[in-house]
């Protein structure tokens, strides 16, 4: 794969890890790198990159609709709840990625963050604190400049296993920073970098 930015036919220049997939194309033109303050979204993404680790980032996206019904579109409330018997439906679900450590880890996870929800500062400034509540914007030129980790990552990750959340790694924590818009990374060269600096992303509405 390129390591710099990809003119597509549409004639807008793109990161290259999307490819010329359409589905994975749209989803790094309008969701990643875009700041994301939503505390259950916050949530729902930390959860699954937990899930993509050892798998590629698009696998773990072609279910995340099969992930949403599975952990009750990832409401907290109802997954910190979540006994043997449901575990062991979720292991039974060929939807989703079937692994018990890390179904346990997102219920330890949603016991974490209603314990930071419940006692402050609340999910979201939690994490956005880390970055003073903006995007660090980087300014990389190819993707073989992009770190894996960070000090931050690093210190986010340590805060969040104090706290109770599993798969929550540095590398984890700093793909969920990328994903979320807490730092942004797209190449100065991909059309989004400039867009992702400032625009806010307005939470999922849940289905009736």
């Amino acid at each position: 794969m390129s390591r710099t930015a990809q003119l597509h036919p549409d004639g807008k220049t793109r990161c290259p890890w999307p490819g010329e997939d359409a589905f994975y194309v749209a989803y790094h033109d309008n969701e990643w790198g875009v700041p994301e303050y939503d505390d259950r979204a916050l949530y729902e993404k930390l959860i699954l990159d937990g899930f993509q680790a050892g798998l590629s980032w698009i696998t773990i996206l072609r279910k995340r609709e099969n992930f949403r019904k599975a952990f009750d579109d990832f409401q907290p409330e109802k997954i910190a709840r979540y006994n043997d018997k449901k575990v062991h439906a979720l292991m039974n679900d060929a939807g989703i990625v079937r692994n018990r450590a890390k179904i346990e880890g997102a219920v330890a996870s949603a016991k974490g963050y209603l314990e930071i929800m419940e006692k402050g500062p609340g999910f979201s400034k939690f994490l956005w604190d880390f970055v003073d509540g903006k995007p660090k914007v980087n300014q990389f030129k190819t993707t073989a400049s992009v770190p894996a980790s960070t000090p931050v990552s690093i210190k986010v990750s340590k805060e969040l296993g104090a706290r109770g959340f599993k798969f929550v790694g540095p590398t984890i924590v700093y793909a969920f920073m990328q994903a979320t818009g807490m730092v942004n990374d797209h190449l100065v060269t991909c059309f989004c970098h400039e867009a992702c600096s400032g625009k806010l992303r307005t939470p999922r509405l849940k289905k009736k």
